[in-house]
């Protein structure tokens, strides 16, 4: 067994590292985690850049990556808590974005402000226990290349937004999204289409 699997199955040791690692209550790193932990474990492309007032909750027992040429902006927070953050090339973040692991997003990818995407969820069903004491549940979101999001919206749990597809402003979006598809709404739904043999987009409609 190696040494991540025996405090990974030690419920005190686990937490003695966690506390060692983060302030108690807190989801961000201590100063030596940043300093000396994280650059060796995280991957920060060329030309990429995060800004100053970015909030990175990251530890060094996830992955975090940011590709080339690629931007988070001011306000945003990232935290690969409980899941890898993976961010493509030349894509950018907008301000005070929220991305919670575990969340894949590909290559040329526009966010607008305010936007949040958490793979993370939080158990409740116990009525004896808090919410915050309950085991978390988490699934992939995977937003793929060249997916334009816009401002307001909440992306949930497990969803995939595919290539080349927009989401409206506000929009929650709470089940996948097709290749090449403009969904909006709450719950997000398919309005518009692009018809590969006819070269054009076209309305979908929605069934009431």
């Amino acid at each position: 067994m190696s040494i991540v699997e025996r405090i990974k199955s030690n419920p005190k040791l686990k937490q003695l590292v966690l506390n060692l690692m983060m302030p108690k209550n807190q989801s961000r790193p201590r100063l030596w985690v940043k300093l000396f932990l994280n650059p060796f474990k995280h991957k920060k492309g060329k030309n990429s850049r995060i800004c100053r007032y970015t909030r990175m909750d990251v530890m060094p027992f996830n992955n975090f990556e940011l590709g080339n040429d690629s931007t988070i902006e001011d306000f945003c927070t990232i935290n690969n808590g409980v899941g890898d953050v993976l961010i493509g090339d030349r894509t950018r973040i907008g301000m005070s974005n929220v991305l919670i692991g575990p969340v894949t997003i590909g290559n040329d990818v526009m966010f607008a402000q305010n936007i949040v995407l958490s793979g993370l969820n939080h158990g409740y069903e116990d009525i004896t226990i808090t919410p915050h004491k309950q085991p978390v549940t988490k699934n992939k979101i995977t937003i793929e290349d060249e997916v334009w999001i816009g401002a307001n919206s909440v992306i949930v749990a497990g969803v995939t937004i595919g290539k080349h597809s927009v989401i409206a402003a506000g929009s929650i979006v709470t089940k996948d999204i097709p290749p090449f598809s403009v969904a909006a709404g709450n719950p997000a739904k398919v309005i518009k289409q692009y018809n590969l043999e006819t070269g054009i987009w076209e309305r979908v409609t929605i069934k009431a």
